[in-house]
């Protein structure tokens, strides 16, 4: 019995160490520019903010990202620049976490370019 609750911490403290591992860890981070094309608040049980910002001409050069909801000046900003090209700074998780995004992309700070 005292085998069948160590392997059962065990498995719970590997669940743990890996889920703080994709929340606190991030695989990259960035810069990216372009027209913000979309910016919605979207979800059924889980409400997330998803965007997308256009690179290019055509619309394979588009960037999807997500913003958490603690991050309430850049949600404000995003609003207010519709339409407008801007400068949004990223990192990038390992995996996505549905609870917080579609993307593994998180928008921490926005810019309005000229």
């Amino acid at each position: 019995m005292k085998l069948v609750i160590k392997i059962g911490l065990g498995l719970l403290l590997a669940f743990i160490i890996y889920f703080l591992f994709l929340y606190f860890v991030s695989y990259s981070k960035g810069v990216r520019a372009g027209e913000l094309i979309k910016f919605s608040h979207k979800g059924v049980v889980f409400k997330t903010w998803e965007g997308e910002i256009s690179q290019g001409v055509s619309e394979a050069q588009t960037f999807i990202f997500s913003v958490e909801d603690s991050e309430k000046q850049v949600i404000e900003d995003l609003n207010n620049f519709q339409g407008h090209t801007v400068k949004l700074y990223y990192f990038e998780r390992y995996k996505t976490l549905f609870w917080l995004g579609d993307t593994k992309y998180f928008i921490t700070k926005v810019e309005k370019e000229p």
